[in-house]
């Protein structure tokens, strides 16, 4: 098939009779003529059976075109030919030939179509070819003309121009790379002109001059120098960067970024400065602590340099400790002022970046996330940089004992550092915790130490008291007292007392932002005491009305002083809280009962007292700066009142009679007071003999030995009234004490921590109420030793009782007591010429005797033997005349124990019933009275019976007593 394909293009396109009929004898195959054509047209056609006829020629005939059919067929002819077999054979071929012959007729009908329009699509591109091969010569003739007329002239040109521009390039690189070569001297100017952006804005320029022209020899150690010179750039730029951590300079740190941008190391930058602001701390502290050390040292061989800074610390004198804390203080206030400024620069900087809006590119992005980054970085810097100041101020505190420093001195000390925990809060809102538990520490050490010396000092004001009175102004109050000034003064405890002034102008501004321009908040004086001036103290004992008047003028107008302290001493007479108007009838009767030789009536208090007040004021400072500590100095404060109380109780008050008066001198609060002052504050092991031989335990440290009344005080003199005047001025001064803890309450409550708040009710409550009840056993131990009482029963027994008539005049022994009250009114107007008596206190010292002289008529009564119902209404005349003659005497209503004596003397006329209901009702009464009263009415109205009832009853009352 392929042959007769190949036949048809080389003779073009024919029938397929016209194809059959040029096939060469050759070919494989026979063309069958045109009978042999037409008899297979007739024959008839049976596709199954030609296909038959197909199938049945041999596979060697289709094995491929160098198949020769004729050789094949005559190698197997047989070697006897038959003629008739060759026929048969013959014919059998012959039908082959046709069935194939007319199967690729057939084939070729069915496929003519596209045989034709592939033909025609050949002889097309044929046409196409030739018509290309035209085309290619033509231009290939045209670019010969070309080349010989324009392309070789031009050319030329083209080279030669080219090789100048070369040329020209390699001028201008020679220049650069002169100029490169130059730059190392502009960088060394830019750098002492300290413009770092602008020094590494052309090394950064030189190095990309230098990567361009990498490709000369020159440029590679060119590169490697200017790579040095960036590195020791980089290295002055970090020294620049450490210099803004002690003194801030706004343009020089604008230099010092902007440079560290340029570099693209805002963020390592950020790094380096809080490295830098810790190293300063360390070194500005260890510097100022060293310069203070080597002064004191004198010309001392120890090597100060290389001792760690807490060592150092402990090398600072009590002299130098001040000046230096100051200095160490101011130090770390320029550091910290440097870094808040460094935090301002940073926020005004990032407001000015922020402000136009980015596009989004990763430039902005980049920045963005520096911002944050550095602004993150700062915060947290806030914390550490504090922290470090903290410890650094720590070491210098603890480095030192100050339990030995004066008062003042320490005082100074807590400001500084009060002052320096409220740069902290503005800093960074800390609380302090380090630097309040170091000076917590040292204050209660100091304090301790303290105390203990001013109960020791206390001690030997109480021994060498005389228990005179202090002369003060009529008008006088604490609030007088420098001490106590600060209460007066609204401010922060933090400020100290010099700045106060200069303060008040400035409360709405934070420290940072009044010495932003200058100057340090710890460049404080120590207070100048002619400021704290006190004008307290009288001319004299009694002042003149006119001094009064302008006394008051001077305080009254005073600002500073309280409402309330001005009303608290209106009245100085009473010991109860003051009322807010007097009465005339009061009044009236103060003129009296009130025995003082002057309108004015002055507080009465002594040195000692004073010294007690000025030295609450100044635990009271302490408190005020320290309130971590204001329980260990709120308690030192009960110990002196505690301490006071106790000196004036054993001084005058303590006396083994008072409970044989049978008065309840001393209340159960009061014992109880007592004996808790004893036992946890007076060492009594103090006088004893071992008390040199063995040292004092811990317990004992904290304990003071009772004190001593001084000898030049005398008690026993009936001429002063058994030391009235010393009594009185001891036991008003410890009243007029307690009436300043009272007034203090509520200042030392809001200074009391809450879970301590318990202890300062109780102290209040059950120790400063007491004061006032110190008078009734101080007062009656004159009161018994005034009037002759031992006479008055030595006169009552003379007298008759059993007598039959009654009798109208009273006796003699009414006449003798009531004289001797009124030498008792003589002598106390004659005490009062030097000491005001106030009327609290002769009216308990009226009461005592009045109670002493109607018990001595009970006990006088009870001794008498026999006794009539004449001898009953002579006893009630004689009381009604002491009462009546003693009424005008004295003001105090009702009369004391009036209903003791009567009760007493009535119960002489009680039946039996009603007296046995009268022992068991009346146990004020002795069994010795009592006893008496149930004997002697014996024989009247009472069998003998009945009275050995009765007396069994008394003896029941007092068995449970025995």
């Amino acid at each position: 098939m392929q042959k007769i394909k190949s036949l048809m293009a080389r003779q073009g396109v024919k029938s397929p009779q016209e194809s059959m009929t040029d096939l060469s004898p050759v070919e494989n195959f026979r063309i069958p003529s045109k009978e042999e054509l037409r008899e297979m047209r007739e024959q008839p056609v049976d596709p199954q059976a030609e296909q038959e006829i197909i199938n049945s020629i041999e596979e060697v005939y289709f094995s491929g075109d160098s198949f020769d059919m004729v050789r094949h067929e005559l190698e197997k002819l047989p070697p006897e030919l038959n003629l008739q077999e060759l026929e048969e054979y013959r014919d059998k071929l012959k039908r082959q030939q046709a069935a194939v012959s007319k199967k690729v007729a057939d084939l070729i009908l069915e496929k003519q179509p596209s045989y034709v329009k592939e033909l025609e699509r050949v002889t097309s591109l044929q046409t196409n070819l030739q018509l290309a091969a035209v085309i290619c010569t033509n231009a290939r003739r045209q670019l010969s003309l070309a080349k010989e007329g324009f392309t070789e002239a031009s050319l030329g040109l083209l080279a030669n121009q080219r090789r100048r521009q070369l040329l020209t390039g390699l001028l201008k690189s020679l220049r650069t790379i002169k100029t490169l070569q130059r730059t190392d001297v502009r960088l060394s100017e830019m750098l002492e002109e300290e413009d770092y952006p602008g020094a590494i804005q052309l090394c950064l320029e030189c190095q990309k001059a230098a990567s361009t022209f990498k490709h000369y020899s020159c440029i590679s150690e060119l590169n490697s120098k200017l790579q040095d010179t960036l590195e020791q750039i980089e290295e002055q730029l970090d020294v620049a960067l450490s210099k803004t951590c002690k003194h801030f300079d706004v343009t020089h740190y604008t230099k010092v970024q902007l440079a560290y941008t340029l570099l693209g190391k805002t963020q390592t930058a950020m790094d380096q400065l809080h490295m830098h602001f810790t190293q300063a701390i360390h070194n500005t502290v260890f510097q100022v602590v060293l310069g203070y050390v080597e002064l004191c040292a004198g010309n001392a061989d120890t090597k100060f340099q290389k001792m760690q800074y807490k060592d150092l610390c402990t090398h600072i004198t009590p002299d130098s400790y001040i000046p230096c804390l100051t200095d160490l203080c101011k130090a770390l206030w320029e550091v910290m002022l440097s870094y808040h400024r460094t935090m301002q620069w940073h926020e005004e900087h990032d407001n000015k970046e922020a402000a136009p809006a980015p596009d989004g590119n990763d430039t902005a992005g980049s920045d963005e996330s520096n911002r944050s980054y550095v602004k993150k970085k700062l915060e947290h810097g806030l914390t550490r940089i504090w922290q470090d100041v903290q410890l650094k101020v720590k070491a210098y505190l603890l480095g030192t004992d100050m339990s030995n420093f004066k008062y003042d001195d320490f005082i100074f000390v807590l400001d500084i550092i009060s002052r320096l925990m409220q740069v902290g809060e503005e800093f960074c809102g800390s609380k302090s915790e380090v630097l309040q538990e170091s000076v917590k520490k040292q204050s209660v050490n100091y304090f301790k130490n303290y105390h203990r010396t001013r109960l020791e000092e206390l001690r030997m004001f109480l021994e060498n008291e005389t228990w005179e009175l202090c002369p003060v102004k009529s008008n006088f109050n604490i609030a007088q007292l420098h001490e106590f000034k600060f209460m007066g003064q609204s401010r922060s405890p933090s400020v100290s007392p010099s700045r106060q002034a200069s303060a008040a102008n400035v409360t709405d501004t934070s420290l940072f932002q009044q010495y932003y321009q200058g100057g340090n908040p710890f460049e404080m004086q120590i207070d100048n005491k002619e400021d704290e001036a006190e004008d307290v103290l009288a001319s004299n004992g009694y002042e003149s009305d006119e001094l009064e008047k302008n006394v008051y003028q001077d305080y009254d107008s005073d600002s500073d002083v309280p409402e309330e302290l001005k009303r608290d001493y209106v009245d100085e007479q009473t010991g109860d809280v003051p009322v807010k108007s007097v009465s005339r009838e009061t009044l009236r009767s103060r003129k009296k009962s009130d025995y003082c030789l002057n309108k004015v009536n002055a507080p009465i208090l002594t040195n000692t007292t004073l010294n007690v007040i000025r030295l609450v004021g100044k635990y009271m400072q302490m408190m005020n700066i320290l309130k971590p500590i204001a329980f260990d100095v709120i308690h030192c404060m009960s110990q002196l009142f505690d301490y006071y109380l106790y000196a004036v109780y054993t001084f005058f008050g303590r006396n083994d009679m008072y409970e044989s008066s049978g008065l309840g001198l001393i209340s159960s609060r009061l014992r109880t007071t007592l004996n808790r002052i004893q036992e946890s504050l007076i060492d009594m092991e103090a006088a004893g003999e071992n008390a040199a031989s063995h040292g004092p335990s811990e317990e004992r440290k904290e304990k003071v030995p009772s004190p001593h009344l001084s000898q030049l005080v005398v008690l026993t003199a009936s001429g002063t009234l058994y030391g009235l005047a010393e009594r009185v001025v001891a036991t008003e001064s410890l009243a007029f004490l307690a009436e300043q803890f009272e007034f203090l309450q509520p200042h030392l409550d809001t200074m009391m921590p809450a879970a301590k708040k318990p202890f300062l009710q109780q102290f209040y409550s059950q120790t400063v109420s007491t004061a006032s009840e110190l008078r009734k056993p101080i007062y009656w131990i004159v009161a018994a030793k005034a009037i002759d009482y031992e006479q008055m029963l030595l006169l009552m027994a003379g007298v008759k009782w059993d007598i039959k008539e009654i009798m109208s005049q009273h006796n003699v022994y009414v006449d003798v007591l009531l004289k001797e009250f009124e030498q008792f009114n003589k002598r106390l107007g004659d005490v009062s010429r030097h000491v005001r008596i106030p009327l609290p206190v002769s009216n308990v010292l009226w009461e005592h005797c009045i109670r002493l002289a109607n018990r001595t008529l009970v006990e006088g009564y009870a001794n008498v033997k026999k006794c009539s119902n004449e001898g009953r209404a002579l006893m009630q005349l004689d009381f009604q005349q002491f009462l009546m003659k003693l009424e005008k005497l004295t003001d105090i209503r009702p009369i004391p124990d009036k209903e003791f004596v009567e009760t007493y003397i009535k119960a002489y006329y009680l039946t039996e019933n009603d007296m046995e209901q009268f022992i068991k009702n009346h146990r004020e009464y002795s069994m010795k009275q009592l006893t008496n009263l149930v004997n002697v009415c014996l024989g009247s109205h009472i069998n003998k019976k009945a009275r050995q009832k009765l007396l069994a009853a008394i003896d029941d009352i007092d068995r449970p007593k025995r």
